[in-house]
């Protein structure tokens, strides 16, 4: 771990403080540490969609719109690569929220994410993105052999 010291002035370590309160930080180095890495990321999202990326796409839906459901699952198999798992939860008798997992090419990441929050009856879309890069030395493809099948797939490491 490397240490650095930095000076801000009273007001702003004030309001620093009750920010860390508020969120519940233990110190002041975890709160800084996870600002860098947030403006980091930013940084790296601006940079544009090359490399890898795991992400969390969350959105809401009327799961009375006419065949939403269905293009919703089709545009998720369709995208069977990028999607590693779905969180389906009814809200109330109209509407769902819906959690999918993805991994992959960044820029696929958001056409993926795009496609789906523009569908006629989807709501309140938001994709959280976290850079990534393909973990191992010189192995950027491995197989396992899990249940008598062998797949191959990568490991992405998240951005630190």
């Amino acid at each position: 771990m490397e240490r650095i010291t930095i000076s801000i002035d009273k007001e702003l370590a004030a309001e620093f403080d009750r920010l860390i309160a508020t969120r519940g930080y233990k110190n002041r180095s975890e709160a800084v540490r996870d600002l860098v890495r947030s403006h980091l990321e930013a940084d790296r999202q601006d940079a544009g969609p090359a490399g890898h990326c795991v992400a969390n796409l969350s959105y809401v839906y009327n799961h009375h719109e006419r065949d939403l459901a269905e293009r919703l699952t089709a545009l998720q198999h369709d995208q069977h690569d990028l999607t590693v798992a779905t969180l389906h939860a009814h809200l109330d008798h109209e509407n769902c929220m819906e959690s999918v997992i993805l991994r992959g090419p960044t820029a696929s990441v958001r056409n993926f994410s795009d496609a789906l929050i523009s569908e006629r009856g989807v709501r309140h879309g938001q994709l959280n993105l976290v850079s990534a890069e393909i973990a191992g030395s010189g192995h950027h493809h491995h197989s396992h052999g899990a249940h008598g099948k062998n797949h191959t797939h990568i490991h992405l490491k998240p951005k630190t």
